[in-house]
């Protein structure tokens, strides 16, 4: 059986779809030929936007896992590493002078980001375990994206290494980068860690159809090796759920929700129905900024409202089937229509209607049409909105999907099998 060494920042008890994606991966490879090696950084040392202990109940115990330490540059931030979001520093307040400068030093001094503090162990204990298991396949998965130059290093020492990469999200161009005011200088070198990982990399692989064109658009000669494997669902999370229809109509959020979600539409549209005495629940389960709180407690009635700030991933799909319908919804950036949300898959594979706010000819819009769902809308389109709340209201029958097959966490490893298998 061949051997692959898994290099993930990410993995339990942290939580995320990023570590849900190799974590279900790194599950299923041994069902298609493949023993997955693990190497992360241990979480003492680590820094995580949330932390979900019930994961390592999913890891195998048989499997084969390194955790080594780091150098947390987030600690010089925070002292409480649970409320390190996923974008960052970025996540400070625009209008506070600490936080700017804060995202200054970020964004010029710690390249490609703070994580970067993992990188010299990490390199060194993978070199220990590629030779003494003889390993000839490696996989590096970001974000974090300076988790790809331990690839690139490991690639460069050892010859005959064969490297795919794995790019989760835009590098230089995610919708938050600019927050951390880059120099021309640091943006030069940031660009040029992005270029040497995509020239270098054996195979690439990401999450959706428009972030493979935005780096296939940086170097046109990666196109015929750049690969698109999806984010989905694992079958075992939603056996013998409990899908009851909530006695009060109730709309879900699940995640977080930061500045950066366009929320005016969606709460015109609710405000119109609240004026007409309809019953609803408006959930959020996941971190909501202080910032969208207010906002939503300004147009909502408080006793509509529910926020849930916490809660493991098996609850979380929980809250998912015992919702009337699931709210999505896409960050406005001149990179939205290529962002692809992990939830998307399991809100699919939760069979209720999914309300879309976004880009309507994003790739997360096309995934939901391909599946059923037709509650696609921009942002702002309160109009569509309420049309849309008022028909799931009145007939909810009509408008459950079948859960798309495509998208089980195993037919992507078998996806992802064949892709290793041809380098």
């Amino acid at each position: 059986m061949p051997k692959v060494l898994i290099i993930t920042y990410y993995w339990p008890p942290g939580a995320g779809a990023g570590v849900q994606r190799w974590l279900k991966f790194s599950k299923y490879l041994p069902f298609y030929g493949w023993e997955p090696f693990i190497l992360t950084v241990d979480p003492q040392f680590a820094t995580y936007p949330a932390l979900d202990p019930s994961l390592e109940e999913e890891i195998p115990p048989s499997m084969k896992i390194w955790k080594t330490k780091a150098k947390d540059y987030f600690r010089l931030y925070k002292k409480d590493k649970s409320h390190i979001p996923s974008s960052g520093f970025a996540a400070g307040s625009e209008k506070e002078l600490i936080d700017k400068i804060i995202r200054f030093v970020r964004g010029n001094f710690f390249l490609p980001d703070p994580r970067r503090g993992w990188n010299k162990y990490a390199f060194k204990k993978a070199c220990e375990i590629i030779e003494d298991y003889e390993i000839n396949y490696i996989i590096t998965t970001s974000p974090p994206h300076s988790t790809q130059l331990i690839g690139l290093k490991l690639r460069n020492k050892y010859k005959n290494l064969k490297w795919m990469a794995d790019l989760r999200d835009p590098w230089t161009d995610i919708y938050y980068y600019n927050l951390f005011y880059p120099s021309v200088l640091s943006r030069k070198i940031d660009t040029m860690y992005e270029s040497e990982v995509l020239k270098n990399a054996d195979k690439l692989i990401t999450v959706g159809k428009s972030l493979k064109e935005l780096f296939v658009a940086k170097h046109q000669d990666i196109e015929q090796k750049t690969e698109i494997i999806f984010n989905g669902y694992d079958d075992d999370d939603f056996n013998n759920l409990n899908k009851n229809t909530p006695e009060i109509f109730t709309l879900s959020y699940i995640g977080t929700l930061s500045v950066m979600y366009p929320l005016d539409g969606l709460l015109k549209a609710l405000s119109e129905l609240e004026k007409r005495n309809l019953t609803f629940r408006l959930r959020f389960v996941g971190y909501v900024s202080d910032k969208q709180k207010e906002l939503i407690s300004s147009a909502i009635s408080i006793n509509r409202l529910e926020f849930i700030e916490y809660t493991n991933h098996k609850s979380a799909i929980g809250y998912m089937a015992e919702s009337s319908v699931l709210i999505l919804i896409i960050p406005d950036h001149s990179t939205s229509r290529s962002i692809i949300t992990g939830k998307l898959f399991e809100y699919l594979a939760s069979q209720r209607p999914v309300l879309y706010l976004g880009p309507v000819d994003g790739d997360a819009a096309e995934i939901l049409r391909a599946s059923g769902h037709k509650s696609v809308f921009g942002w702002n389109d309160h109009p569509g909105i309420a049309r849309f709340i008022f028909g799931a209201m009145e007939h909810p029958e009509e408008i459950i999907p079948q859960k798309p097959s495509d998208y089980s966490r195993k037919a992507l490893t078998s996806r992802l099998s064949g892709i290793l298998s041809t380098l």
